[in-house]
């Protein structure tokens, strides 16, 4: 009788047992899916502590053409704001109507100095999914291989995590609007003096402007909340006098140039009025896919310009969490960056840029829920550039030089959608970063809803081909007063194609161009040259 005793509360033990670590189990899973989880080595903020601010500390400028390694620096210092607030003073004294502003007009954000303002954001952890290795040697070396064997690298299976990022609250209002804020920023000119350093070579700018790089690559504006440990890059867009409401700096060349090679289907190749901007178009709707990716990854195009600028960035602030915004074309190159390696990122009015982002083969896990995403696009259905209708030979974009053919996003979309709510129209000048910040961002009481974006297909009707044949056959016959030899094939690269001139009876081979240098109205090539 005691040992059935004994048995039965043996079993009753070990039922309890089962129940708690069931249980235990049961609260592992569900702490893992409601996600609030401490990430090694990274403690989250106190959610009672006093939030800290962010305030401009740094300015990088790195060249992209001519001496595209060089980048240098400017420290924020108190000599550089004072001057910098008698230059905004001295622009709204002279401010007429109809100028671009440099400022928001909301009262909410005035200020004498926008190079000295605090912005507050909130912050938030999210759940992302990133590369496992992030480091910079690593993503690049990551690239070219990709660059170099794509084929190969779509077999390449990369180790992907679930990690607690720190993210800027995208739904709280204050928090877009700081950001947009940020982007605007990035356009602002600093005084003509400055003690920049250099971080490479030496600058060598001939236009003798000490701030920017007017004509020479972009710029990115570093801000910095010491509290959380939090460090903003925002970059700066399109600067053009063309392309209304960005900025007032000079470097329409080459914003031009990386507009139309990124947000293209082939080289700005609209029509036989256009000069390309890069040799990747074959024919009629027929474009050379590996060319134009060798082009986006030259080194004197803004993306390969923009990690640099990262690396620089991490160099310095090795610990922090780092975020990344911009406007038009900055928002793009944020995006990029942000994907590259796995960055909140939130941008304005940005191109479609899911084309380039394949392009340039970025990284993108497989199989991503949208919620795991860490870049968002706002925008609103006024703008022609962030819709995708900015196109055409009769367009606004057109007319100024633009080829703006994509409307595709990556990440997900956050869309204010002014023409059913306000009644607005669409146009270019919807585009400007303070029209988005003043009537749009400012005026809706709650931030738009983000969702991933509708299925999108650009340039469906164009024919992408891998690379050029750039092997020529000769055919050589020779003839003889006894006999004749039969038709002999090899194959020589075309570069070094040459006519053959010999005492023999042979016939001159006919060598073939590989560049085009002449079309008809129909893209159809007439006249070829090497």
């Amino acid at each position: 009788m005691k040992e059935k005793s004994d048995i039965g509360a043996n079993k009753r033990l070990a039922t309890r047992w089962r129940v708690f670590v069931l249980a235990l189990i049961a609260c592992g899973i569900l702490s893992w899916l409601s996600f609030p989880l401490h990430c090694p080595g990274r403690e989250l903020p106190d959610q009672k502590r006093t939030p800290g601010t962010f305030k401009l500390k740094t300015i990088y400028r790195h060249a992209a053409n001519g001496p595209h390694a060089a980048q240098q620096k400017l420290d924020i210092t108190p000599q550089l704001l004072e001057k910098g607030r008698a230059e905004y003073a001295e622009h709204l004294s002279i401010k007429q109507e109809g100028d671009d502003e440099l400022w928001t007009s909301n009262e909410l954000y005035a200020t004498n100095n926008p190079l000295d303002f605090e912005f507050k954001l909130k912050v938030e952890p999210i759940r992302m999914t990133r590369m496992m290795y992030r480091s910079p040697e690593f993503v690049e070396s990551y690239l070219d291989f990709a660059l170099e064997n794509p084929d190969m690298a779509a077999k390449v299976d990369l180790d992907w995590v679930n990690d607690i990022v720190l993210a800027p609250n995208i739904s709280d209002k204050d928090t877009i609007l700081s950001l947009a804020l940020m982007s605007s920023n990035a356009y602002v000119r600093l005084p003509h003096t400055g003690d920049w350093r250099n971080v490479t070579e030496p600058w060598h700018n001939s236009g003798g402007d000490g701030h920017g790089w007017d004509g020479d690559g972009i710029r990115g504006h570093i801000f910095v909340n010491e509290v959380e440990d939090v460090v903003v890059i925002s970059i700066k867009g399109t600067s053009a006098q063309g392309l209304a409401g960005s900025g007032e700096d000079d470097t329409t060349g080459n914003d031009k140039v990386n507009d139309n090679l990124l947000f293209s289907c082939c080289c700005a190749r609209v029509s036989y009025l256009w000069t390309t901007v890069c040799d990747c178009f074959v024919k009629s709707y027929t474009c050379d896919e590996t060319c134009l990716e060798r082009e986006l990854r030259r080194k004197d195009r803004y993306y390969s310009a923009v990690l640099d600028v990262y690396k620089q960035v991490l160099k310095d602030y090795p610990s922090s969490t780092i975020w990344v915004t911009g406007h038009s074309l900055g928002g793009a190159m944020a995006s990029f960056l942000g994907r590259t390696y796995g960055l909140p990122t939130v941008t304005f009015e940005a191109p479609g840029e899911l084309l380039a982002t394949r392009r340039l083969h970025l990284p993108m896990p497989p199989g991503l829920p949208a919620y795991l995403e860490g870049v968002w696009h706002f925008g609103h259905t006024a703008d022609p550039i962030y819709i995708g209708t900015c196109n055409g030979a009769s367009s606004s974009c057109s007319i100024a030089g633009y080829a703006f053919e994509t409307s595709c996003h990556s990440g997900k979309v956050c869309t204010y959608d002014v023409v059913n709510d306000k009644g607005w129209h669409v146009n270019m000048l919807n585009h400007r970063i303070h029209t988005v910040i003043d009537n749009v961002l400012s005026a809706y009481d709650k931030v738009a809803k983000c969702k991933p974006p509708e299925p999108c297909h650009d340039c469906y009707n164009w024919n992408y081909i891998q690379g050029r044949d750039t092997s020529t056959k000769i055919q050589t016959e020779t003839k003889t007063s006894k006999s004749k030899t039969k038709t002999k094939t090899k194959d020589l690269p075309t570069s070094t194609l040459t006519s053959v001139t010999s005492t023999t009876d042979f016939t001159t081979p006919e060598p073939t161009a590989s560049s085009c240098i002449g079309r008809n109205w129909f893209g159809i090539c007439t006249r070829y040259g090497l």
